[in-house]
């Protein structure tokens, strides 16, 4: 598992309280009962945390886990994929 995904199941599990046996790379965000208040909420996460510039709109239920960490890694950079900014 590369290291933003780490970072996404672990925001997911502390911040939201997903459990972890639920966060796969191919699980779509609609699957983990998040409603679209918290979808916004993990969007600004993720754009505070790595300082990208992730549209709201790119935060879909819809997306997987495996997806969204490719659009981070996308934006943050090969290089962040070892560790955040």
């Amino acid at each position: 598992m590369n290291t933003i995904l780490e970072h996404i199941t672990t925001v997911l599990t502390e911040k939201f309280e997903v459990p972890a046996d639920r966060i796969t790379p191919r699980t779509m965000l609609k699957d983990l009962d998040l409603d679209s208040l918290a979808l916004v909420e993990l969007q600004v996460t993720l754009q505070e945390d790595w300082n990208i510039p992730l549209d709201e709109s790119t935060v879909t239920p819809e997306l997987t886990l495996g997806e969204l960490a490719g659009v981070v890694t996308a934006l943050a950079g090969p290089e962040q994929e070892s560790g955040h900014a």
